[in-house]
C-alpha cells in the first residue's frame, strides 16, 4: 500500500487538522505503531500488523467521528465526556451469513422411517386400487378374484418442527420406491394422482414444491384415519358415495358425498 498522510481524510474543518496529524500509513514490517494526535490530551495509538485496507478504511471512519464529536464538545473534557465521544466513534462491524431462514427451515421435512405396508379402504368398505393402465386411483368393493386388484402402499413417516405434536403425522404414500401420491392445485381445485418420482425424498422442501407428495394423517376414532394435503391446506383425500369404479379424488372437508376416513389393513 502506497504512503499516504491520514489528515487527508479527516474533516479539514476539525481542529485537529490545523495543528496537524503525526500520523502515515507505512507497509514496512519495521514499524511497529504511530501515535495520532486527536485532541489536547488525547492520543491514538495505532499498531501495525501490517496494516490491510479494510482497516485503514475502519480507521479513516474513527478518527473522522472522533474529531467530529471532539470539535463539537470543545476542550476541557471531563474523563466521562471524553469517553463517551469516543464510544461514540466506534465502528460496529456486522457480518451477514446466507444462512437458510427460520421460516425455510420449518418448511422443511425430514424422513424418520420407511413406515409401515398396509392396504386403504374407506369407512363404507370399498379398497383403494389403481386404475388399469392409468395414473389414477379408484375405489372399488373386492368380491371373488378381484383380491389381487388390492394395492400395497408404504406409509413413510416425516418429522417438521411447525407440525404441532397433537396434530397427527405427515406422511408419504408409495405404491413403488419412486411412485407416489402426489396433490397439486389445478385451475383453483386440488388434483389427486400417481407420480413417479426418482429422488430418494429423504428430505422434501416445501420451498421446491416436494411437498405436493405429503399429507397429514389424523385419527378420527374407530381405527379410522384422514390424509389432508400438506401443500394444499383444507383438501382431503376422499371416495365417492355414490357406486363402484368411483375415482378417488380430493375434496374439502364439507364436501358432500364423499368419504374422507380410511382404515389402514
Amino acid at each position: 500500500m502506497c504512503d499516504f498522510d491520514l489528515s487527508q481524510a479527516l474533516d479539514s474543518s476539525s481542529e485537529s487538522d490545523e495543528t496537524g496529524c503525526e500520523s502515515r500509513c507505512f507497509n514496512m514490517p519495521e514499524v511497529q505503531e504511530e501515535i495520532i494526535r486527536l485532541n489536547e490530551g488525547l492520543d491514538l495509538v495505532v499498531s501495525h500488523n501490517p496494516r490491510t485496507l479494510k482497516s485503514v478504511t475502519t480507521l479513516l471512519m474513527v478518527v473522522n467521528r472522533m474529531n467530529r464529536s471532539l470539535a463539537r464538545c470543545g476542550r476541557g473534557l471531563s474523563d466521562g465526556e471524553l469517553c463517551s465521544a469516543i464510544m461514540e466513534s466506534l465502528v460496529t462491524e456486522t457480518i451477514i451469513t446466507m444462512n437458510e431462514s427460520p421460516s425455510a427451515a420449518l418448511r422443511r421435512f425430514q424422513r424418520l422411517s420407511s413406515g409401515e405396508v398396509c392396504t386403504l379402504c374407506d369407512s363404507s368398505q370399498k379398497e383403494v386400487v389403481r386404475a388399469s393402465g392409468d395414473t389414477k386411483l379408484q375405489a372399488i368393493t373386492l368380491k371373488g378374484g378381484n383380491y389381487e386388484r388390492k394395492v400395497t402402499f408404504k406409509v413413510a413417516k416425516y418429522s417438521n418442527p411447525s407440525v404441532p405434536l397433537g396434530d397427527g403425522l405427515t406422511v408419504l404414500l408409495s405404491i413403488t420406491n419412486n411412485q407416489h401420491i402426489c396433490c397439486s392445485m389445478e385451475d383453483g381445485r386440488a388434483v389427486l394422482k400417481l407420480e413417479c418420482c426418482e429422488q430418494k425424498l429423504q428430505s422434501i422442501s416445501a420451498d421446491e414444491d416436494m411437498d405436493r407428495f405429503l399429507f397429514y394423517k389424523r385419527t378420527t376414532g374407530a381405527s379410522l384415519n384422514t390424509f389432508e394435503s400438506v401443500k394444499c391446506a383444507g383438501w382431503f383425500i376422499s371416495t365417492s358415495c355414490e357406486g363402484e369404479n368411483q375415482p378417488v379424488e380430493m375434496c374439502t372437508v364439507d364436501a358432500a358425498r364423499r368419504l374422507t376416513s380410511f382404515k389402514l389393513n
